[in-house]
């Protein structure tokens, strides 16, 4: 009997503190804030189920409750398995401008949830000009970068060149990237030529409102920033120079172009094909060619580079492919490269080029819904660009005015969406975490993380990217379709995008705003060498798959990990740059 109670209470003392480490109650919400009219849900998290309750919305100044609402229906993340139910608390329908908390209330227990604001183009308004502020901070022009990059050495040669400018790619590395992981092929993504086509485009998209901002002037400095140190890496050759690395070694003088592959291994192969930087590169100098402004170079000479540079991969592209095979990656890249050529000359020439390749990426549309990456039955996923084919077509038919090719591709356009909304959908996903499907262990499966076991041999990281270049494509994509405004696609869409920032700004199961020094809780800060490191208005990776998953179920964020923690609290510059084209793209004219 003795051994029986013993039992019964230690029985007892584990349920309790089972039931205790799942009592705290949240609410998660997009630290930020929300536009009037665009949806607004926070998200309730609770250890049991709850019936018929409601949630307040409150005046944050004066304490008032100026919306109730019921919340809705229990909801748990099987693939997560953190035995807790979640609840939306929707409060879209809301729409008056002040600051507000969401409160919710159970057995005498008040919850409040973080202050944020309601407010016509807030995100924009608010965050651009900290965006800026990074990029500005993240440029490699301390003195010791300076000396070093105006005299780099291309690795294996003695030959030195001047490629001084540009941004250090995060705030735990000083290198200089086009596009790195170029060996896998599949998931390159784009770096410091994606941040200066996604400054060009915010300064075009919505030049009013930014000289109304005050911050016009300062983003199309950094832009130029940008086109500048592209043009530098431009060789005598016609190819860009992908990468300047720093071995992460404290010595300037260590720094060296490179190719590199895993474990910092390096190389002679620094020539950037369309997927290792060069196509948005040559898109930025086309697209900022337009602007009649100079830099330390002229509108005509980024013109003329990124012709040069164009002419000279249609004969050589597949030679940098590291596979020797073009793939996705290189359509919409090249794509966007050929699309802004087109616009800024109106070349006959550059017409038939975008044609063929926006074919190329139609071709690659299946009929789930979802692109191959190449030849075979390989699912296109990305950690960071995951939006840019979406983004690609829809640049392309910015200028595209024959209706059967303008059909063509908002037939792809509209797959796509139908297949982003549709995985995302198809389990229960109260945050909107946007979904996505890939091939592991030769088996197509659909996940919330990328898979961490794949082509890279050891890269994965939070797709904080990733998440704000969908919301990118959701957004640009439905307008490109023109979808009608009171359309259930049209909510739905406009659903997808904002969960996406909301997860970004707050609204995700560790109460993690990712956007530093915004909202109430960042990660902590990283310093890297010359004095650089987390700005205000940088973005970490952020949330993952569970540590150790290699198909990257489950789910996990590290503020420490034995250095590893990288993985979850490192900015980087791709975060930010699809951010800023997200909340640009959600201006209001």
């Amino acid at each position: 009997m003795i051994k029986f109670r013993k039992q019964l209470s230690c029985a007892l003392l584990v349920l309790f503190f089972s039931v205790s480490a799942y009592s705290k109650t949240v609410i998660f919400v997009n630290q930020v804030g929300f536009d009037p009219k665009s949806p607004k849900i926070a998200i309730i998290e609770y250890y049991s189920n709850l019936l018929n309750s409601t949630f307040d919305l409150i005046d944050a100044d004066s304490g008032k409750t100026v919306f109730t609402s019921k919340i809705g229906k229990a909801e748990s993340v099987a693939d997560w398995k953190l035995g807790i139910f979640y609840y939306k608390a929707d409060f879209s329908s809301f729409q008056k401008p002040g600051n507000y908390k969401v409160t919710f209330k159970i057995a005498d227990q008040i919850y409040t949830s973080a202050r944020f604001s309601i407010e016509e183009n807030i995100l924009a308004k608010r965050t651009i000009s900290s965006i800026v502020h990074y990029y500005n901070k993240q440029r490699a022009n301390t003195p010791e970068e300076l000396e070093a990059d105006k005299n780099m050495l291309l690795f294996g040669s003695t030959k030195k060149v001047d490629v001084h400018g540009g941004w250090c790619d995060a705030s735990g590395d000083v290198s200089k990237y086009f596009s790195h992981l170029a060996y896998a092929n599949f998931v390159s993504p784009q770096q410091t030529p994606l941040v200066t086509w996604s400054l060009i485009n915010t300064s075009e998209k919505i030049s009013k409102q930014l000289r109304q901002w005050k911050i016009k002037d300062s983003l199309d400095n950094e832009a130029i920033w940008g086109a500048d140190y592209m043009m530098r890496c431009l060789s005598d050759e016609d190819y860009f120079y992908m990468i300047v690395f720093s071995y992460f070694d404290k010595n300037p003088a260590a720094r060296r172009i490179v190719g590199l592959k895993a474990n910092s291994v390096t190389t002679d192969e620094y020539q950037s094909a369309f997927r290792e930087g060069a196509g948005m590169a040559i898109a930025s100098l086309a697209r900022i060619s337009k602007w009649n402004k100079s830099g330390d170079f002229t509108s005509k000479q980024y013109l003329d580079g990124a012709k040069r540079a164009y002419a000279h991969l249609l004969s050589n592209n597949t030679k940098y492919d590291d596979d020797g095979k073009e793939n996705i990656i290189d359509d919409y890249c090249a794509l966007m490269a050929v699309t802004e050529l087109w616009i800024a000359t109106n070349d006959f020439f550059y017409k038939n080029e975008a044609r063929k390749w926006a074919h190329k990426l139609e071709d690659r549309m299946t009929d789930k819904g979802w692109f191959r990456s190449n030849d075979g039955n390989r699912p296109f996923w990305h950690a960071a660009d995951a939006g840019l084919p979406i983004v690609a077509l829809t640049r392309y038919l910015e200028k595209e005015t024959d209706n059967k090719e303008r059909n063509a591709a908002q037939n792809v356009i509209k797959k796509a969406l139908d297949y982003n909304l549709s995985v995302t959908n198809n389990v229960a996903n109260p945050f909107g975490y946007a979904r996505q499907s890939f091939l592991y262990n030769n088996k197509i499966q659909d996940g919330f993380f990328i898979p961490h076991e794949n082509e890279t041999g050891w890269w994965w990281q939070g797709e904080n990217a990733r998440l704000a270049s969908l919301a990118t494509a959701a957004i640009e994509g439905g307008k490109s379709i023109s979808i009608p405004k009171n359309s259930s696609t049209k909510k739905e869409l406009d659903l997808f995008a904002s969960q996406q920032l909301s997860w970004i700004l707050g609204c995700n199961p560790y109460s993690m705003c990712f956007l530093y020094k915004f909202g109430e809780n960042n990660v902590p800060y990283m310093h890297s060498n010359y004095g650089h490191g987390s700005e205000k208005g940088g973005i970490s990776n952020g949330i993952t798959g569970k540590d150790g998953n290699g198909d990257g179920s489950g789910i996990d964020f590290k503020t420490e990990d034995k250095g590893n923690e990288w993985r979850w609290t490192e900015q980087w510059i791709p975060h930010s740059a699809w951010f800023l084209q997200a909340i640009t793209a959600m201006v209001e004219p």
